[in-house]
């Protein structure tokens, strides 16, 4: 009963006793055969019988086998599926209406889950705190990594006007949590009241300023994010300028490479920004996810881009918003 039981428990252990029967059953008709030889008795061939019951034992463990590894497969699929599912929940649908702002964001992930990640930390009509981090490695281990940066990212509400406590706080939320695995990230609070752009990242790609048709590169850059307690970030503050379009990004956008190992790279991502400045924030992101990735064929690595307009008293129409009269 203990060995029969033992071997329900252990698929493998199974496959070998029915092996071993098998295996038997033919070296005992070798056995009967090579005796029959010392009797004058004419009996039929009996070892081939013997060998064709050890070679059904053998298929039979073979399709067993094959089932169950499709029937683990399916669950694995199942599995990532649901990973999928609650990953895509985390991250924002759609990002509040506002009357200063208007934010889209693509996300296509190289497998069911991945570590890339886009939040708004905080969204009215007069300020708005957008968020993009990247996971270093994919799969499972980098999105439930990029689950505890979100928690990070909103333990942080507090100070989400100052992007480099901000960026230090996560820095700090995140440290001997990640297992050895690092975080870049970058941080973008935008303030029509004061019309100011303030910025921050940790070892991030830099934010992308497309005004009056020209795009400015913004890098203030500090260390990756879980990796170092002493990492220390600092904050870049602009004027921002009615019109002024912000694009965010994770690597994959620049470093996903063609046939030829091309990379699609910064000056084509600037190329692509200003020959799609007139369509909405939502197309204009869609447009950069399709040319990147017919650029490179096959994905390499996760897709993210985040757009924000400064639209001071337009809609999302495009129409003029009136001054709400005072009381």
């Amino acid at each position: 009963m203990a060995d029969s039981s033992s071997e329900s428990e252990n698929p493998e252990a199974a496959d070998f006793a029915v092996i071993r029967w098998g295996l038997l059953i033919f070296l005992a008709f070798v056995v009967w055969q090579n005796l029959m030889g010392f009797f004058p008795i004419s009996l039929p061939q009996l070892e081939p019988f013997g060998f064709a019951a050890f070679l059904g034992t053998l298929g039979f463990v073979a399709a067993r086998s094959t089932l169950r590894r499709d029937q683990q497969l399916k669950e694995i699929q199942s599995e990532l599926e649901v990973a999928r599912r609650i990953q895509l929940s985390i991250l924002p649908s759609e990002f509040p209406v506002s009357m200063n702002f208007r934010v889209a964001a693509r996300y296509v992930p190289m497998s069911s889950v991945a570590g890339d990640l886009y939040d708004h930390i905080i969204a009215d009509d007069h300020q708005v705190g957008l968020l993009i981090a990247d996971v270093s490695g994919h799969g499972v281990p980098a999105a439930l990594i990029a689950s505890m940066v979100k928690l990070a990212a909103s333990s942080q509400r507090g100070v989400a006007a100052d992007p480099s406590r901000f960026l230090s706080g996560m820095n700090s939320a995140l440290l001997g949590s990640t297992q050895n695995q690092f975080v870049t990230a970058t941080y973008l609070h935008l303030n029509s009241e004061s019309g100011e752009l303030r910025y921050s990242a940790a070892a991030h790609p830099p934010l992308l300023l497309l005004r009056s048709g020209r795009v400015t590169q913004i890098e203030k850059n500090g260390l990756m994010l879980a990796a170092f307690a002493f990492a220390s970030y600092s904050t870049a503050v602009h004027k921002l300028e009615a019109g002024d379009r912000m694009v965010m990004y994770t690597d994959g956008i620049l470093e996903a490479s063609n046939a030829a190992g091309d990379f699609f790279g910064h000056e084509a991502l600037c190329d692509l920004l200003k020959r799609t400045r007139v369509l909405s924030p939502a197309m204009a992101a869609d447009a950069i996810v399709s040319s990147v990735r017919q650029w490179s064929g096959k994905q390499d690595d996760d897709l993210t881009v985040l757009i924000c307009d400064y639209t001071p008293g337009i809609d999302e129409c495009g129409t003029a918003i009136p001054p709400v009269a005072s009381r």
